[in-house]
């Protein structure tokens, strides 16, 4: 019998396929502002070129380099330059449309829904994210998970980033858990897996194409591998 008794995941890329939802939304904005006609031909080369800006500004964020209107003005607008287009209504514009449209994707990891089902009847399931609260109550609620969380703790309303212990040690406050119970799920060997580590917690590293962490309690591949640890 496990001996934990509150799960905490990660949600992008962990449970919400963020590649596929996001990629999605990339061709679509791609398609309706004709940027083909504006010399991005290839939406192809469009979304790499948007991902490789993202994550860089991404990790500036969450280093507490950038704000989060920093990040959502500079993403598109940045990509744009990417290509030689200067044109900050056109940025302003897709930004607003990235985040309108991309929550709305109900793609998951495969096997993630039929995972919470089964792990809710016995754990109290909760979420700690990096992402913006609002939009990731989004991306939640039309994926229709919304039912398995108890929690849904952002870094905005713990008041600090993964891999801060400080929102670690606020999960375990919400919930009433202890560090004994609880288990970190989660993709980022160092927001998620390094943050746990060092806040006293065990941990699950989600790492589909390999590379997992080595120091980490668990290793898996897929998600039903936390089947055979806590099933």
């Amino acid at each position: 019998m496990s001996r934990y008794a509150h799960l905490f995941f990660d949600l992008d890329h962990t449970l919400w396929d963020f590649e596929t939802n996001s990629r999605e939304t990339l061709r679509e904005l791609h398609r309706v502002e004709k940027l083909a006609d504006r010399g991005i031909a290839d939406a192809a080369e469009f979304i790499d070129a948007y991902e490789e800006v993202n994550h860089g500004l991404w990790r500036r964020y969450e280093s507490g380099h950038i704000d989060r209107h920093v990040l959502r003005v500079l993403r598109f607008r940045n990509t744009l330059l990417r290509f030689g287009l200067k044109d900050d209504k056109l940025a302003d514009r897709m930004g607003h449309d990235y985040l309108a449209l991309t929550p709305k994707r109900t793609a998951l990891m495969p096997g993630a829904r039929e995972l919470l089902t089964d792990l809710g009847e016995r754990y109290s399931i909760h979420i700690i994210t990096n992402g913006f609260h609002e939009v990731q109550l989004e991306k939640i609620k039309h994926s229709g998970l919304h039912e398995h969380f108890d929690l849904v703790l952002s870094s905005e309303m713990a008041g600090a980033k993964k891999p801060d212990p400080r929102i670690f040690s606020t999960a375990l406050a919400r919930t009433k858990s202890t560090v004994e119970q609880s288990l970190m799920i989660g993709d980022s060997a160092a927001a998620d897996i390094e943050g746990a580590r060092n806040a006293g917690w065990d941990q699950a590293h989600f790492a589909p194409n390999g590379g997992g962490d080595p120091q980490a309690t668990y290793v898996l591949t897929r998600l039903d591998d936390l089947r055979a640890i806590l099933l």
